[in-house]
């Protein structure tokens, strides 16, 4: 298959300095999260993903307040999302807000909401 029709993308607050072994952990956790959101709510989509290879795309925001307007528009879009809380466990605070997975959806719709981000 030479084009992608669906994709999860997965976005990282930038500010939080966090370690490249926390990032990983992090974006993870939203990956599975907002996949099983799909599964259960749009299993088309998920299906379609599964098939096409599960592609992905990690982007980054600046503060914690852009992520949750990027949250706030996955919702109203009735977009299948996940966003992350760390457990406070090693690098940062209980309950700080780390990323927000979405999709996987199609394409165009996860454009709307992440196309102009920043890769990682």
């Amino acid at each position: 298959m030479s084009e992608f029709r669906y994709k999860q993308a997965i976005v990282i607050r930038a500010d939080l300095k966090m370690g490249k072994g926390k990032i990983a952990a992090q974006a993870s956790h939203a990956a599975v999260s907002s996949a099983e959101e799909a599964r259960k709510h749009r299993g088309e989509w998920w299906d379609a993903w599964l098939d096409e290879g599960q592609r992905k795309v990690v982007v980054k925001v600046k503060s914690e307040a852009e992520l949750l307007q990027l949250q706030q528009q996955a919702a109203r879009m009735r977009l299948p999302y996940a966003l992350v809380r760390d457990r406070g466990l090693t690098q940062i605070p209980p309950d700080t807000v780390t990323c927000l997975g979405v999709g996987p959806a199609p394409n165009s719709e996860i454009d709307k909401i992440t196309g102009k981000l920043p890769l990682l």
